[in-house]
């Protein structure tokens, strides 16, 4: 680039007149390329490539990176930096999520083993069988109030603020717990576990809100499943844990475990975690840069999401949305099935202690833990390298994980042994791992403006799966024998077939019309932005300088000319203001008329 070279000679012709040079005591004169590089670097230029690539591959000098604005350090942090050694501050994030889940999932454990230990003991539960599946659902109506005001709660506050206040406020109710219990009032264990279902309802739609600032889009299904592998962590911790808790202690101790860790969590999520990248006072530039570029503008300036506002109609005519719909309660029926009554089951029919049912019990679990962030990881594999587009990746990985789980539950339903009903439980709840890379990240595709307050709509239906299941599976369960297990478990393969050909059939991947941002940026178009950034777009406008503009996507309109040149190159960005990225370009003419009479000699005129 000539204007590099002229600037370089320039800054050398400056260093010898100010005594430069040879025998002058300065430095020789420097080259052309010195001076580029040392312009280069002025203008925070990169010499690497102009855009970060999906995968995270990060400038190899960070030096030559603007620094970029930072909010002020707190109190603490000019002590402990907020970060982990060795992970990056998206990693963090996504791995207090999962620790977030793995608690309170893991409290959700504690009520049903430890009714069964207070059965075998000398003190019996005075509850109906009706009243005790009211227990244990009580928490799910709390759970479906606060699902979509959830929703827009991510929306309008700090979701990361959202999220650890219902895991810190749900971990200090579960210190109540063992109280309403031991004095056998149903209505003081309704009234806490509905408390517990009221806060910990915001918890999914603030943790999609959280990755609509810190997840860039090709890492969504590795971060989000991340997160969400909490889910199924915190079952398999908690079942050992609390057959350990309980055996060794007291069936109180379970409950007084997790309250404590809840509480110090928050401490840690308050400490580590913050809003958005831009707001981290440590985050690295790179990092950011990284986040900021692949999100883009509007994940920073979208309009918040209101009950004017939202598109509701479109909502419950898409087709996409439903699909998720169905999904999240497929899956939501099943796995609450298991986390109630996986325990009973072992127990019930194949007579298994509280110790054993523990560390069996939290074998399917444990299969899950690893599948799922590992199935996020593959699905990003197949849409970054274009092997197979969002859609079919969502549609095989959902499809596939509840097709499998589905039958596996068959063979539950009629195994002879418990070894056989183990692995065969183990496989198809490890396979349903897949599924939380299909329907659980679906929104985040379709409508990542609204992806909390879908995901809140979606977690409501979920949450009424969860009422329904223990009524369900108790109205089953009279008298606990094999046929009547065979009959709940056929049921839950039931439900996971249902919920294959339905999102089979209308789930999409791609973003929706009605989800699509309207700002105006995308309806004025700058043509000095445009040559600077690199943007091809179309114009057909009219210059104020008289010069027709050309249209840059290669359309030109002709205006009656016979034969249009070919387009030239599309203006480099460069981002220097020493370089001339001028956009507008000879509009192209109509060749040289033929016509003799206009054109021709004096002869040719001649009538």
């Amino acid at each position: 680039m000539p204007g590099f070279g002229v600037i370089g000679a320039l800054r050398g012709a400056i260093k010898n007149v100010g005594g430069g040079g040879e025998g002058g005591g300065g430095n020789a004169a420097a080259p052309p390329s010195a001076g580029w590089n040392v312009r280069y670097e002025e203008f925070g230029l990169q010499k690497q490539k102009s855009s970060m690539d999906e995968g995270g591959d990060y400038p190899s000098s960070p030096d030559s990176l603007p620094e970029p604005e930072r909010p002020p350090l707190r109190h603490i942090d000019k002590y402990i930096r907020p970060e982990c050694p060795c992970l990056s501050k998206r990693v963090t994030v996504a791995v207090l999520t999962c620790l977030g889940f793995i608690i309170m999932f893991g409290m959700r454990c504690n009520m049903g083993m430890a009714k069964i230990k207070i059965e075998e003991g000398s003190i019996k539960m005075k509850w109906s069988v009706a009243t005790s599946s009211i227990v244990d659902s009580s928490i799910f109506w709390g759970y479906f109030i606060t699902q979509i005001p959830g929703g827009f709660l991510a929306a309008k506050y700090p979701p990361n603020r959202l999220f650890g206040a219902a895991i810190g406020c749900s971990s200090l109710l579960h210190f109540f717990v063992p109280s309403a219990m031991e004095l056998q009032s149903a209505t003081l264990a309704i009234a806490v576990r509905v408390m517990q279902g009221l806060v910990e309802g915001v918890t999914y739609p603030a943790c999609h809100g959280i990755w609509r600032y810190w997840a860039p889009p090709l890492e969504r299904s590795r971060l989000a499943t991340l997160a969400f592998c909490g889910c199924y962590a915190g079952v398999m911790f908690a079942m050992p844990i609390t057959g350990e808790l309980i055996k060794r202690i007291s069936w109180h101790a379970p409950f007084y475990f997790y309250g404590s860790v809840g509480i110090f969590w928050y401490l840690s999520w308050l400490w580590l975690v913050f809003e958005k990248p831009s707001k981290h006072p440590t985050i690295e530039a790179r990092e950011l840069m990284y986040i900021e570029n692949s999100l883009g503008k509007s994940a920073h300036t979208h309009v918040v999401p209101s009950l004017t506002n939202t598109p509701w109609k479109a909502f419950f005519t898409s087709m996409p949305v439903y699909a998720i719909f169905v999904a999240n309660f497929c899956r939501s029926f099943n796995f609450y099935l298991l986390v109630l009554f996986q325990a009973l089951y072992f127990t019930s029919r194949w007579g298994m202690d509280i110790e054993k049912n523990a560390f069996l019990g939290a074998l399917p679990h444990f299969l899950m833990t690893i599948i799922v962030p590992s199935g996020g990881v593959l699905a990003d594999y197949l849409r970054k390298h274009e092997i197979l587009t969002t859609t079919q990746v969502r549609k095989l990985f959902n499809c596939g994980g509840f097709g499998m789980e589905a039958t596996f539950f068959l063979v539950v339903a009629y195994a002879n042994s418990a070894t056989a009903a183990v692995v065969a439980l183990s496989f198809g709840v490890a396979f349903s791992g897949f599924a939380i890379s299909g329907f659980n990240v679906n929104h985040l595709d379709i409508a990542p403006k609204y992806a909390s307050i879908l995901m809140g709509l979606s977690n409501g239906i979920g949450s009424i799966a969860g009422c329904i299941c223990p009524y369900a599976v108790d109205l089953i369960l009279t008298h606990k024998t094999k046929e009547e297990w065979t009959i709940v478990f056929m049921m839950a393969a039931i439900v996971h077939y249902i919920g294959v050909v339905f999102y089979g059939a209308f789930a999409s991947g791609e973003l929706q019309p009605w989800a699509e941002s309207k700002s105006l940026d995308d309806k004025q178009w700058n043509p000095y932005d445009a040559a600077f950034q690199g943007e091809i777009k179309k114009s057909s406008s009219v210059q104020s300088n008289g010069l027709l503009q050309r249209q840059l996507s290669g359309k030109n309109a002709n205006y009656g000319s016979v034969d249009v040149p070919p387009s030239p190159p599309p203006v480099v960005s460069t981002g220097n203001p020493f370089v001339s990225t001028n956009p507008f370009r000879q509009e192209p003419v109509q060749p040289e008329a033929q016509d003799r009479y206009m054109h021709g000699t004096l002869e040719d005129r001649a009538y």
